[in-house]
């Protein structure tokens, strides 16, 4: 990506925050918030109340993002100074804000809404919105995206759902959405006061398949009625826009529905995991929307829409596998029995190398399968290869760090039974989230 005055004062900024200088003059507070507000002016806490969307009008052609200018055949994984300066500033909030702040959001069913306010300083939504429509993104950041998951996800899974639950569907509206709909919703997401926004794929049944919905979307006098119930949707009873997949005689669509739209309800169920993501079932009872608020135009790909949300899904794995890696490693080093380490025990040390080298696998991956999205490659074998490998090795991820820490790992006095219990989500969820 090509940098500009921005992007060259940030690099500056970056560079300045790893000298020790900071730390002895007591300004590495001061200089991070600068580097925030280069990204982002300071957002404001939303109010759960909806909105009237207003359309700025007088486009004629929807924005599509392009590819990054620079990409080849072979998989690169190399990061750039942005994305780089990016992640740096997604760990420090996961670290210093969500890790903390993880036991409460769970123990509540739902994220604070100054943890929310706080997210939305890292302008994280900014750059889901194409710079004509006033946000900052000028090509496709799929796997700028997964990064951003994957480190939120260190810190807290069900936290960082809730965070990009809203980024997730400025994504969908900028790569699929019709001039109307982009120009109608877009501004919101990168104006002072975001709103809380999400996606609603999953249905609760057994084997449930997202490419065989139960969720209708039938015509009548020219506007679509949607019947069906969703669960685990996030920010169900906060969300003031959902993107609602549902079956047509075409086959599936997704459907742009405001909250508080008649026939439109939230109901409880409290999870096993992701908590803090506050996931509630939503019931659709004849909801009527227009036609225009059908999701797209000739380039939707609704395969393509349950894959990204799927890569979104094995990234928090990733992250959230990764800090029960990062747990487990100095507990048994520290942990003694029979008067020595208990990773000294040859069982102990084998479980932990297996443990880092399936993380490695998944994230490779799932940034493979990222990488080819992101250049506009095909990258269903790749998602489904990701998927197939992090659900079931995320889990026994999970299964091994509570048992590495015995009676320990099963008590609220340890997070490795918060992780454990969200890692099980990457085998039942689909939708809520999309790179």
């Amino acid at each position: 990506m090509a940098k500009d005055a921005t992007g060259h004062a940030l690099t500056a900024l970056n560079r300045l925050a790893g000298s020790s200088l900071l730390d002895r003059l007591g300004m590495r507070r001061m200089v991070e918030r600068l580097a925030y507000g280069l990204t982002r002016s300071g957002f404001r806490v939303l109010t759960t109340s909806a909105r009237a969307f207003q359309s700025v009008g007088g486009r004629g052609k929807p924005e599509r993002l392009d590819a990054p200018g620079q990409t080849t055949d072979l998989f690169d994984l190399h990061i750039t100074e942005e994305q780089q300066m990016i992640r740096n500033s997604v760990q420090d909030f996961a670290r210093d804000v969500l890790l903390p702040g993880a036991e409460r959001a769970d123990a509540e069913q739902r994220t604070p809404e100054e943890t929310l306010a706080a997210a939305r300083e890292l302008g994280l939504n900014f750059f889901a919105v194409p710079e004509s429509l006033d946000g900052a993104a000028t090509e496709r950041s799929t796997v700028t995206t997964m990064l951003v998951a994957e480190d939120l996800a260190g810190g807290d899974m069900g936290q960082a759902v809730a965070i990009l639950a809203p980024m997730s569907v400025a994504n969908a509206l900028t790569r699929w959405g019709s001039a109307e709909q982009q120009s109608r919703y877009l501004p919101a997401f990168a104006g002072e006061e975001s709103p809380l926004a999400t996606i609603a794929v999953c249905e609760p049944r057994p084997l449930f398949d997202p490419l065989e919905l139960e969720t209708s979307a039938t015509r009548q006098d020219g506007d679509w009625v949607l019947n069906g119930t969703k669960s685990l949707v996030p920010l169900a009873a906060e969300a003031e826009l959902f993107l609602v997949a549902a079956q047509t005689d075409e086959g599936p669509a997704v459907f742009i529905v405001e909250g508080g739209t008649e026939g439109l309800s939230c109901g409880e169920d409290s999870p096993m995991g992701i908590r803090a993501a506050a996931t509630r079932p939503l019931q659709l009872n004849n909801v009527r929307v227009p036609d225009s608020q059908r999701l797209g135009v000739e380039d939707f790909d609704y395969r393509a829409f349950i894959d990204l949300g799927t890569l979104a899904w094995c990234a928090l794995a990733v992250g959230t596998s990764q800090a029960v890696l990062d747990y487990v490693i100095p507990y048994c080093n520290e942990r003694k029995a029979f008067g020595e380490p208990i990773s000294h025990r040859q069982s102990v040390a084998f479980m932990i190398s297996n443990m880092a080298i399936e993380v490695e696998a998944m994230r490779i991956l799932t940034w493979r399968a990222a990488s080819r999205a992101e250049q506009g490659r095909d990258f269903r074998r790749e998602t489904h290869m990701a998927r197939t490998l992090v659900k079931e090795k995320a889990m026994q991820v999970g299964t091994d760090g509570v048992q590495l820490l015995g009676g320990h790992g099963f008590t609220h006095e340890y997070p490795v039974e918060r992780w454990y219990r969200d890692l099980r989500a990457i085998g039942v969820a689909w939708g809520g989230l999309h790179l």
